[in-house]
Parts: structure tokens; C-alpha cells; sequence
């Protein structure tokens, strides 16, 4: 039996329940810029050995729930893992980006690719399960991957890319092709969140980190088409307990009426988006998270607190009109940079967390 939830502020904010603050947690909060998880990283030897290792990937998602009063853990992973158990071969060199050994470009490649088989992935839903009985029900845990389509960009790519060439070619020459990898993509992302589910995650997110790049009309056909279909098949309820999905697609702002219509409970808001305005367009189907500029941390902390206290203050009072709660969890519109100073994210937090306070006394 699993510890009781000794802080639920996220995942009640998440189903726009009363809170008596907004929670906070930050993409990306166990990594780079925390000196704690360079240590455990040099002691690993590579990102993926801390990241197939059960015990060190607990470890570095509790790093900085240790330092700072966050509302919520986030599996330490990568959005890779599922390409990578496809068979293509995911690597990381030091000092960059994922590279896999196969890309998937051509006809002969896409008939190889299948659903993996989640034992593959038995790394990952034991971290889950570990974590879980670390937190001792601290704060919630969150799991994630990566969308049908973001997945999709890295294995064809092969890589991180700057323009898109390889999978933008395929997708405009080879539609079909394209739909087969994002179809194959969205029945691995769903039975791979469930298994996360089943393992102790309280609640799941997609990041959709690159379904910005496409045009209008693209991203519908081959973006969000596909986040719709991971959705419709993720299991809401485990153990009794509600699991709320998050979906961010990062540039997505154009989109918020179809991506809030997409079948999660939270909507993520990169920092190009205005709060107050997205609230008003889609806050009544969605709680929605975010949405600071991650490179205001690098402001001095005094900065740092007066733009989180504009973000809180653009959300507005977290009660609508009618009295019902509208749903809000403070995040960053993308993931902390590695260079952000520590002592920053701790003036960050408090800010959340006092100014939220505030506004909840005087509403």
C-alpha cells in the first residue's frame, strides 16, 4: 500500500479543485544546473546510466525536491526511451545532444518499426516504482514521454536539428509513411504512460516540444491528430485515484482552442503566451500550467520575484466568477537552463508560493 499524499496542491490544481496556493514544479528541475546532480552524474559515468539505473534516477528526481519546497516530483528519463526500445539506438556523446545509430527515412525502415515490447522499458517503470516509495508521499509523482510527433522528428532526423529538413521532406513527400511512424509512435506513447501508471505515476505528461515548428494545418494532420489519439487511450483512474494528463506543445499558442479540445485536464503554456488571455480563451475545459521565460532566472532574485508575481498576476484571481476554481500550476514555458544559478530558483519558489497566498486571502 502506497504512503498517503501528504501534498495534493498539484494534482488538485490540475483537476481545478480549491488550493491554497498555486503549486509549482519546474521542466527539467532534477538536471544540469544543480551541482548535486553533477555529482551523481560523474558517479553514473553517462546521462543514461543515471537514467537506466533505478536507485541513481531516484535519486536525482529527489535532488531537488531536497532543496526547494516543489509541489511535485518528475521522472528522471528521457523522451527517448521509446525510439530507443524501437531498436534505434539512442547515445549520448558528452556535451551533446541524443543521437541515434538508425534513422528512419525511407520505406525499408518505417515496415521495422513496432510498438515495443514494455519490458524493454522495465528500467524506466522501476524507477517509477522506486521513486514513488522514496517520496513517501511527499508530493506526487509525474510521468511523462515525449509526443508522437516529437518522437517522430528524432528518429528520422537521427538527432536534434535546426531546420527540420529530413522529417519535414518525408512528411510533405511521403504523407503516408509519416502517418505509419506517428500511428506506430501513438500506441507505443499510450501503452508506455499506462505501464508508467501501473508503476506509481499520479499523473502524466506529453511534451510536445517540437509541434511548434509545423504550419497551420500541418500540426493538426500530424502533430496533434496523434497527442489526441495517445490521450484518448491513457487510463484516468488507478487505484481509485484520478491521473490527470498534461499536454504542452511548446509554440503551440496559435492552436490553444484545438489543443485544449485534445482530451488532457492541464494545457502547458510556453512563455510567448499570454496567461490572462489564455485563461479567457480556454480556461473554462483546462486548468493550465506555466508559463515564465526560464531565462528570467538568470535576473537578479528581486527580478526573479517581480516576474512571477506578473505571471500569478496575469493567471488572476484563481476563483472564475461563478465561484468554481479556474486551475492554475505555476511552470516555466520550457525547461530550466542548465546555467541558472540554484539560489534563484529558491527566490522563484517562495515568490509562487507567498504571492499565491496573497491573492487567495484577498479574493
Amino acid at each position: 500500500m502506497s504512503a498517503t499524499l501528504k501534498n495534493d496542491t498539484f494534482l488538485r490544481a490540475c483537476l481545478r479543485q480549491p488550493t491554497d496556493y498555486t503549486p509549482l514544479w519546474l521542466m527539467r528541475q532534477a538536471g544540469r544546473y544543480l551541482p548535486e546532480y553533477k555529482a551523481s552524474r560523474a558517479k553514473a559515468g553517462s546521462f543514461m546510466g543515471l537514467a537506466t539505473s533505478p536507485a541513481m534516477a531516484t535519486e536525482v528526481t529527489l535532488q531537488p525536491l531536497d532543496r526547494y519546497p516543489l509541489d511535485a516530483a518528475i521522472l528522471f528519463s528521457d523522451i527517448l526511451t521509446v525510439p530507443d526500445a524501437m531498436g534505434l539506438g539512442l547515445s549520448f556523446a558528452q556535451g551533446e545532444g541524443p543521437r541515434f545509430a538508425k534513422q528512419v527515412r525511407d520505406e525499408a525502415a518505417v515496415s521495422e518499426l513496432a510498438v515495443p515490447d514494455m519490458h524493454k522499458l522495465q528500467y524506466v517503470f522501476d524507477a517509477v516504482s522506486s521513486i514513488r516509495k522514496a517520496l513517501d508521499g511527499r508530493v506526487p509523482l509525474i510521468g511523462f514521454s515525449g509526443s508522437p510527433w516529437t518522437l517522430a522528428c528524432y528518429m528520422v532526423e537521427g538527432a536534434g536539428s535546426d531546420d527540420y529538413r529530413h522529417v519535414k521532406s518525408l512528411m510533405y513527400s511521403r504523407p503516408d509513411l509519416m502517418h505509419k511512424i506517428l500511428a506506430i509512435n501513438a500506441d507505443a506513447v499510450a501503452a508506455y504512460l499506462n505501464a508508467q501508471i501501473d508503476a506509481g505515476a499520479q499523473a502524466v505528461m506529453v511534451f510536445d516540444s517540437w509541434g511548434g515548428v509545423l504550419a497551420d494545418g500541418a500540426f493538426q494532420e500530424f502533430s496533434l491528430a496523434y497527442s489526441r489519439r495517445v490521450l484518448a487511450q491513457l487510463k484516468t483512474e488507478h487505484e481509485g485515484q484520478r491521473i490527470p494528463s498534461i499536454l504542452f506543445t511548446k509554440g503551440g499558442g496559435l492552436w490553444l482552442d484545438e489543443i485544449a479540445d485534445a482530451g488532457s485536464d492541464v494545457v502547458g503554456l510556453d512563455w510567448t503566451v499570454n496567461l490572462a488571455k489564455a485563461r479567457a480563451q480556454i480556461g473554462g475545459r483546462v486548468a493550465l500550467q506555466g508559463n515564465l521565460d526560464p531565462n528570467v532566472l538568470f535576473a537578479p532574485p528581486e527580478r526573479v520575484q517581480a516576474e512571477a508575481i506578473k505571471v500569478l498576476d496575469s493567471f488572476g484571481n484563481p476563483r472564475n466568477a461563478d465561484g468554481s476554481w479556474a486551475g492554475h500550476i505555476f511552470n516555466l514555458g520550457h525547461g530550466i537552463s542548465q546555467f541558472t544559478p540554484p539560489e534563484h530558483v529558491s527566490a522563484l519558489v517562495e515568490a509562487v508560493h507567498s504571492h499565491s497566498r496573497r491573492q487567495r486571502a484577498g479574493a
